[in-house]
């Protein structure tokens, strides 16, 4: 017996297509309400952090001995053990150590331990991805058809993206994190202002800022309640200043930290420094846009050439296709 077969629009099955598409839109209902009734809060992690770092600072002030010390601040089994491996196969060396750690705070990565997991990552995946490439392309057949160009090209290429996928996720946290401080950075300077005109001390307004703003800007709220928490313990209050340009990979912050600290030194007034400021950055995101938007008649280029006038043509000429179809074919 024949199979029935539904009705068909340019040899494709129009049943087929429906049932797919319907099962992809019923998924994507189903994956809607599952991120609607599972919603985290976002500040939990945020407010666990800086209670972190709060116990952190006390522990450096308050602990008498090295001891005592070593057992208020906590300390990653895992991150010592790779520590230990890479300092016994003479890898490990302290000034790549600290550009990794400076690069995991920039990302929004709080735990400096990590940073000997990332030098293992560029030595182990090269071995594991690379060497699997390898072992496909000239061990196995499974790629006997390529020419040995495109061979040890592929196992080279394998072999580079492993050793550079470690940096690579780090630049792309870095990059996604200073783009939303960015955003949210004129915002916080003008609350800077008001708290400053309105006699709040500096550690105080940085805390207040980071209040009303950490719900909009997360990312700027947390640097802001750090840096409050550090001028609060720290004995010297530049180093809090430089944390937070460390913290943070952008102009703009090393340009309000260097603001502030010439405030803390020469007494100049904050406010009006700030409110400078401020107006600078403002202008400079209304350049941003301004830019994208002069870019976006080419960008849509390809997109109008590829998806929009395809579509046009096969509705304009698609009922005169058929017209003349039907008048050959009643011929």
């Amino acid at each position: 017996m024949g199979t029935h077969s539904g009705p068909t629009l340019m040899g494709v099955d129009v049943l087929l297509v429906a049932t797919i598409l319907a099962a992809v839109a019923a998924f994507a209902v189903l994956l809607a309400i599952y991120a609607a009734t599972t919603v985290r809060d976002p500040m939990a992690k945020r407010v666990k952090a800086l209670n972190e770092r709060r116990e952190q600072l006390k522990a450096g002030i308050t602990a008498s001995t090295s001891k005592r010390r070593a057992k208020l601040v906590q300390r990653n089994e895992s991150a010592d053990k790779i520590r230990s491996l890479l300092s016994s196969l003479k890898v490990l060396q302290e000034s790549q150590v600290k550009t990794v750690q400076i690069k995991l705070l920039q990302a929004g990565i709080r735990s400096k331990e990590w940073a000997p997991a990332v030098i293992f990552g560029r030595l182990v995946l090269p071995i594991v991805i690379g060497g699997t490439m390898a072992f496909l392309v000239y061990g196995t057949e499974a790629f006997s058809d390529w020419t040995p160009f495109k061979a040890y090209g592929l196992v080279a290429v394998s072999f580079i993206m492993s050793y550079k996928a470690p940096d690579i996720f780090l630049k792309n946290k870095i990059k996604k994190r200073s783009s939303a401080i960015r955003k949210g950075l004129p915002d916080a300077l003008d609350l800077l202002v008001i708290c400053a005109e309105a006699g709040l001390t500096v550690d105080a307004a940085f805390g207040r800022v980071a209040r009303e703003l950490g719900r909009a800007y997360p990312e700027l709220g947390d640097e802001f309640s750090l840096t409050a928490i550090e001028l609060g313990f720290l004995t010297d209050r530049r180093q809090a200043f430089d944390n937070l340009a460390t913290r943070i990979d952008l102009d703009a912050v090393r340009g309000v930290v260097t603001t502030m600290i010439q405030t803390e030194k020469y007494g100049t007034p904050l406010a009006s420094a700030l409110r400078v400021l401020s107006a600078e950055f403002r202008n400079e995101r209304m350049m941003r846009a301004e830019e994208k938007a002069a870019r976006l008649p080419a960008i849509m280029t390809i997109p109008l050439i590829l998806f929009i006038l395809p579509v046009l043509f096969i509705v304009i000429l698609g009922p005169a296709a058929c017209s003349i179809n039907d008048s050959f074919i009643n011929r």
